[in-house]
């Protein structure tokens, strides 16, 4: 009797569970991003905290809103379309002219964390934002207590001694 391992069935490899879903799928796509976008400037406008962060920005926040959105698009996961338009995101760089310090780092974390709220962003989602902005943002201090030290790449080769 000769056995033919060929026609042994194998069972098709079935994944154990679901990929994790981007905070961009998670957060609602981008007509969320939008809305967290919309909800975040009106909460600067109308804070009193947030004023000096205001200040940094147009009267009109119609161009400023719609970076916000492809950048945040990008940055939680979502489609590349900032990075294509615009290259490198860059945040200190673009921000370097302005004084950004404890004050304007809590104040625009106040906003972008009220503007979650309002989107109803689920609480472990948003903890997990906030946690990232927070890192960045304040990443992005140039002023006040032990600000974030500006790194600067050398682009032009070292002699050698």
């Amino acid at each position: 009797m000769t056995i033919c391992m060929n026609d042994a069935v194998t069972p098709q490899a079935q994944p154990l569970s679901k990929p994790m879903p981007t905070h961009f799928e998670a957060l609602g796509g981008e007509s969320a991003v939008v809305r967290l976008v919309q909800a975040f400037y009106r909460h600067m406008d109308s804070r009193t905290d947030a004023r000096t962060v205001r200040a940094m920005h147009a009267s009109d926040l119609t161009a400023t809103q719609d970076v916000l959105v492809l950048f945040l698009c990008e940055w939680l996961g979502g489609p590349k379309n900032y990075t294509t338009q615009r290259g490198h995101p860059r945040l200190r760089m673009r921000h370097g002219s302005f004084a950004i310090g404890v004050p304007e780092r809590d104040a625009w974390l106040a906003c972008m964390a009220a503007a979650l709220e309002d989107v109803n962003a689920a609480p472990a989602l948003s903890e997990a934002l906030m946690g990232a902005f927070f890192k960045t943002a304040d990443w992005m201090r140039n002023t006040g207590p032990d600000p974030s030290p500006f790194v600067t790449i050398s682009t032009t080769p070292k002699e050698s001694s």
